[in-house]
């Protein structure tokens, strides 16, 4: 069976997200005062095989930890869709 991942990475709450500070002032700045906070991450697509979608979670999950986000700094989740 064939999958996608849909996986979102972002910085901790507990941590400041500097990027998402700068982009949140410049967004004030343009006369949209409705917004307040900006947290900025990254979205990975992911396609894989496996005859089984929960060994299937499993790699994703194992992927996500290893090498896509760094567990110090970030969090991550992800939705696995298959696919025909």
């Amino acid at each position: 069976m064939k999958f996608r991942a849909e996986i979102n990475v972002m910085p901790l709450k507990e941590l400041l997200d500097p990027q998402g500070k700068a982009v949140a002032s410049s967004i004030q700045k343009m006369e949209f005062k409705e917004v307040s906070d900006v947290r900025i991450g990254k979205h990975i697509t992911l396609h894989l095989e496996s005859n089984d979608k929960s060994v299937a979670e499993q790699k994703v999950d194992e992927a996500c930890k290893k090498v896509l986000s760094n567990p110090v700094m970030e969090y991550y989740e992800f939705e696995l869709f298959e696919e025909a």
